[in-house]
């Protein structure tokens, strides 16, 4: 829905408020007329019920304000003597229309002195919930979002089953776009696995441009930092349509932006980059590129034993190495070039070759898939990385690497015939992007599904950035303690040097913290 639909829908709601309210203000003192105000008149309610003037500001915050209606109508209907839990149902069944039945069908009184505390302790917990729901959701949708790593993509810098805090405030806050969801869950509700989220889906039409017209336009509030080379970054996949993964068979459907399934990869390069892979190696404006020391790239490798084992327990501790199987006379690993250095020095490795793909040798899976490239994993290129404002030749060479900027990421329409190129009907040889866009890739090369396949990432697609390891549980370890692994605990993402865990400072904080509302409380006694 463009701006234009929603500030129209936004007059009407204001219509149905005025007349199912008018009665209501009047009858607790103030004029009919402030019940017509837009934003005004939620100020003047907020009076009227007896709560903060701040819940206004709740009741314009997307997803939260799903919360907020309900309690608003409840509180309404309750400042004039309608306190039954029958009044309360009926209320919030009818999406607040019952407030009308009360407005004109019944001779109400307005308390303007009610107690606002609960009644029961039934109630004093529902109030309880909903606050720290509205609270959650706040901080989960502005602020700080919780993310678990479900892949090996950045395996060495980010584990399977870290647990990580995702700062929405670095990039900016990405504005809820999607109208009705479930808070604080994604595309799916727990447990019944299904749909957390209204919008419309088309498994016919999956792979054409999608529009919801239910959808609030993308929005985003000012961040403090700018993504940068090498940045490791959440955003929404951009050619998702599976309905949920890890599910056999799974229905495709198309996804609004923000309930796309989140992937976590580094940016290895950023708008106005021209982008190079030679020999597994990225390379930016001809440049091989420098990662920071907590970055370990590692490739697949085929290390022969001559059909000799070695012990699962040597590759994990002494060599590093967590993924490999036993094939044929040896092993097929994925490792960091100087570990595959390292293990070269084992007595029963009799040789040691790299699985890079060679220059020429087509792969119709890489990014754009045209045959005549000839490109693959290992070696591709050069790209350019679209940049905001930025304006390319588009021609029949050119079009297959910004096809799916121009038609689904900024939404015009594309028609081809020949060597004619059409942009929303009009002939074109050149091309001026609006947004800016990414270069996606996880640091375990030969075990990643990123941008080497499917293309640039929008900043309209960008969550943000992971800041802080949270816990971290190894599956395949055994027992419970050994599956914690404890030195990740409280560790940063980002930063430099071996990572450090910072959890006896926050257990000496928490005790600290006890301690000094033991004493409080021991005082005031």
């Amino acid at each position: 829905m463009t701006l234009t639909g929603w500030f129209l829908f936004f007059l009407v709601i204001q219509v149905i408020h005025f007349l199912g309210t008018w009665k209501l203000y009047i009858k607790a003192g103030r004029q009919a007329w402030e019940a017509a105000i837009p934003i005004y008149n939620a100020v003047i309610l907020m009076k009227i019920i007896n709560r903060p003037w701040w819940w206004v500001i709740l009741l314009f915050i997307p997803i939260v304000n799903l919360l907020m209606f309900p309690v608003v109508w409840v509180e309404t209907i309750r400042s004039f003597g309608r306190t039954s839990t029958v009044d309360s149902l009926l209320v919030i069944l009818t999406l607040g229309l019952y407030i009308y039945y009360v407005n004109y069908a019944l001779d109400v009184n307005y308390r303007e002195d009610r107690d606002l505390n609960p009644k029961t302790a039934a109630g004093e917990w529902v109030s309880s919930i909903v606050f720290a729901i509205i609270a959650a959701t706040i901080v989960h949708t502005y602020f700080m979002q919780p993310y678990t790593i479900p892949t090996s993509s950045l395996e060495k810098t980010l584990l399977v089953g870290d647990f990580l805090f995702v700062s929405k405030f670095h990039y900016g806050a990405r504005m809820p776009m999607t109208t009705v969801a479930l808070p604080m869950v994604h595309d799916t509700m727990p447990f019944i696995k299904t749909k957390s989220y209204l919008a419309e889906d088309d498994a016919a039409k999956y792979n054409t441009s999608w529009k919801n017209k239910t959808q609030f336009p993308y929005v985003r509030l000012p961040g403090f930092q700018k993504i940068k080379r090498n940045d490791i970054v959440v955003f929404s996949w951009p050619v998702d349509t599976v309905e949920r993964f890890y599910q056999t068979p799974s229905r495709m459907i198309k996804k609004p932006i923000d309930k796309k399934s989140n992937y976590v990869k580094r940016c290895v390069g950023v708008p106005g980059d021209s982008l190079s892979i030679i020999d597994g190696y990225i390379f930016i404006n001809g440049k091989q590129t420098e990662l920071p020391d907590r970055a370990k790239p590692q490739y697949r490798f085929f290390v022969n034993t001559a059909g000799q084992s070695i012990s699962r327990t040597t590759l994990v501790n002494r060599y590093n190495i967590k993924e490999f199987s036993k094939i044929g006379d040896g092993y097929d690993m994925f490792m960091t070039d100087k570990e595959a250095a390292l293990l070269s020095k084992n007595p029963v490795v009799t040789g040691i070759v790299k699985q890079t793909m060679a220059k020429g040798n087509l792969d119709t899976s890489i990014f754009p898939q045209v045959a005549k490239f000839g490109w693959n994993r290992d070696n591709m290129g050069p790209i350019y990385i679209p940049e905001a404002g930025k304006t390319v030749a588009i021609n029949r060479e050119t079009l297959p690497f910004y096809k799916r900027i121009i038609e689904t990421y900024e939404n015009n329409t594309l028609s081809v015939n020949g060597d004619e190129i059409k942009i929303n009907g009009q002939v074109v040889d050149s091309y001026t992007f609006k947004q800016n866009y990414y270069w996606m890739m996880g640091d375990n090369r030969h075990n990643s599904e990123d941008s080497r396949f499917w293309g640039f990432v929008p900043f309209d697609h960008v969550v943000g950035k992971p800041v802080f390891i949270w816990f971290s549980w190894d599956s395949n370890a055994t027992g419970i303690m050994n599956k914690i692994r404890w030195e990740r605990l409280f560790t940063t993402v980002g930063g430099n040097g071996k990572p450090v865990s910072y959890l006896p400072w926050f257990l000496g904080a928490m005790l600290l913290w006890r301690g000094v509302v033991f004493f409080r409380k021991r005082q005031k006694a």
